[in-house]
């Protein structure tokens, strides 16, 4: 039986317990991370926990513990359940109290709860993505990484339904990101993606692969793209922490460039690889 984190304590599946009057239940008022886990090791922990901290703190909310602490509970929890291959969920709620708007007393404790799920051994080689553009009608402030994710579950299931893998979100023209990921294309050898800011989540996958650019020498230009400079672009890849770097081979209907990974995306690609831990030994 899997185990779980429930605040400072271990426990199994069955002893989870949550408030009906969580704040994360009545309003969504809290912050969460994923984390990839390759051969028994958290990939980019201590980037995931950082940004978790800076949510907490831009929703002023206050951990009960600090980062250090907090992976420290996370290395635990991967290895009593064993996983080699998979995530890591970890979330945290600003607590229980009676139901109204404003923050509740200082006496209320924010709730963490952790989770991991794995994944097969050897995960068959991803196909490129069929994307659907949806406008994007989130809040202002998409770089915190909240638990309110309405309008990403809604972009998610159009695309769904439109047999798409991700949807591509867009404020009247201009691409900001996926519903779950960041968004890259590529015009003659140069790479576009969304400027950080409060429009976008700044992925960790995303700060990877801006590493990886500056040690390639590749190009990047941080800009704005229409959903007319997408269509055009030659190749045109997302990220995520779940899958990595995935090409994309149409949007919309349209197929981009010639529909296969194109060679930017592919050295990329395998730079990203190259990153990733070497897995742990095994008891």
């Amino acid at each position: 039986m899997s185990m779980y984190l429930m605040n400072d304590r271990f426990v199994k599946n069955d002893e989870v317990s949550i408030s009906i009057e969580d704040r994360g239940y009545y309003f969504g008022d809290g912050v969460y991370e994923v984390i990839r886990v390759y051969g028994g090791i958290m990939f980019t922990a201590e980037e995931h926990i950082g940004r978790m901290y800076e949510s907490a703190e831009k929703i002023r909310m206050t951990l009960p513990y600090g980062p250090e602490e907090m992976l420290s509970k996370l290395t635990r929890l991967i290895e009593e359940n064993g996983i080699r291959e998979g995530h890591v969920y970890i979330q945290a709620t600003r607590g229980s109290a009676p139901r109204v708007h404003q923050f509740p007393g200082e006496d209320t404790i924010p709730v963490i709860t952790a989770y991991t799920k794995s994944y097969p051994d050897v995960p068959a080689a991803p196909e490129p993505a069929k994307l659907k553009s949806v406008d994007d009608v989130r809040w202002l402030r998409c770089d915190i990484k909240s638990l309110n994710l309405l309008a990403n579950v809604m972009a998610k299931q159009e695309a769904y339904e439109a047999d798409c893998f991700e949807a591509l979100l867009h404020r009247d023209g201009t691409v900001t990101e996926g519903s779950s990921s960041n968004m890259f294309g590529v015009k003659d050898g140069v790479i576009y993606t969304h400027p950080v800011s409060n429009f976008i989540l700044n992925g960790i996958t995303r700060r990877v692969i801006m590493q990886c650019c500056e040690e390639l020498g590749q190009q990047v230009k941080e800009e704005p793209m229409s959903l007319e400079d997408v269509y055009s672009m030659d190749e045109f890849f997302m990220s995520s922490t779940t899958n990595g770097i995935l090409p994309v081979s149409e949007i919309d209907g349209r197929t981009i460039g010639e529909g296969t990974p194109g060679p930017v995306t592919q050295r990329l690609m395998a730079a990203f690889e190259a990153k990733l831990p070497e897995p742990a030994p095994t008891r």
